[in-house]
């Protein structure tokens, strides 16, 4: 079976000189996988020809005569940017031509896009934006990261349904952990919100673990971590913010003096081990969860080899057909609790 992408290639920063050279090292590696480049024809033909490539089986151009802009509303693309390489790409995806989408584009226009052309899946209220973050063991994910500021307790017990049933699909098991962020173990702590969902999850059929707290996350402590919008978002900046300046310290810190100067080509390789691990391109690729399709939001800024990354995490749920899972998992546990 062949896997489809159907990739913006005019979103981000950067446009064509990252997403089509990423778009080919992709198929490059993926034999089973074909691209649908959806941009202004000249443009993406001009970016193949930089790549010494052109269309073919797989490699398929879709011209797009408009753009939609990083700080353009939301609204205003909607209503005003149907030709744009955004929609066209998620059009592609609701006409079964694509099996998934990719954009590193505007993160509030393409889930206002993505949420009205594909709709949402019986019994998800609302889309959750998920990614993977690195652990002291490996990965977790988590949801959501920006896409609803206020949340039910209904809302986030969707949002674990979703979250394990990707997990699933990316690790291959079965019954994956959840841990509910809050500030405290304790159920009696967190907000009316935060406790109501603890009793819809204790009362669930997943696999809950229970209340954990902010370092947990990067301790790995659960596969999946479920909070609202406002709370996963501070924390994934915060956690960006930290990293940065670490980063920063210990660039100060090795160019101090001689000796320190001397003592970083000694460390050189632990360094670049260290930068590997925690490399945020091998996490980039966030997932919009809830659709009646698959759409994988690229950081902006992602360069090649970060943009890759977001392809294969779309490739991976179309292979698994992750809203199909999801829709089970969320039947399973209906049928579970009706009984």
């Amino acid at each position: 079976m062949t896997i489809r992408v159907a990739v913006d290639c005019m979103g981000g920063d950067h446009g064509p000189h990252v997403t089509v050279p990423a778009a080919l090292e992709f198929l490059a590696r993926h034999d089973d996988a074909a691209m649908i480049l959806v941009g202004p024809q000249e443009v993406v033909d001009k970016a193949l020809a930089a790549a010494h490539a052109s269309p073919g089986p797989r490699v398929r151009v879709v011209h797009a005569p408009e753009v939609v802009e990083m700080d353009e509303a939301p609204a205003s693309a909607l209503r005003g940017k149907r030709e744009s390489s955004m929609r066209l790409a998620i059009d592609l995806v609701k006409a079964g031509e694509a099996d998934c989408c990719v954009s590193a584009g505007n993160t509030g226009a393409l889930m206002a896009m993505a949420r009205f052309v594909l709709k949402m899946l019986p019994g998800i209220e609302r889309p959750a934006i998920a990614s993977v973050l690195p652990t002291q063991h490996g990965h977790t994910l988590v949801l959501d990261l920006g896409a609803n500021v206020n949340c039910t307790a209904e809302h986030l017990f969707q949002f674990a349904i979703m979250g394990t049933a990707l997990a699933s699909a990316m690790d291959h098991s079965e019954r994956p952990s959840v841990g509910l962020l809050n500030i405290g173990e304790e159920e009696i702590k967190g907000n009316d919100v935060v406790k109501d969902a603890g009793e819809l999850l204790r009362g669930s059929g997943l696999n809950f673990y229970g209340n954990i707290e902010g370092d947990d996350i990067y301790k790995g402590t659960t596969d999946v971590v479920v909070c609202d919008g406002f709370v996963g978002n501070v924390a994934l900046k915060t956690s960006e913010g930290l990293a940065q300046m670490l980063a920063a310290y210990l660039r100060e810190e090795f160019k101090r003096n001689l000796i320190t100067r001397l003592s970083a080509i000694l460390a050189l390789p632990v360094i670049n081990a260290f930068k590997r691990r925690v490399d945020h391109r091998r996490y980039n690729g966030a997932s919009l969860l809830g659709l009646r399709g698959i759409v994988v939001k690229s950081h902006g800024s992602a360069d090649s080899f970060g943009f890759q990354f977001a392809i294969s995490r779309a490739y991976e749920e179309a292979k698994s057909e992750l809203p199909v899972l999801i829709s089970a998992r969320l039947q399973t546990l209906q049928v579970e609790v009706a009984t």
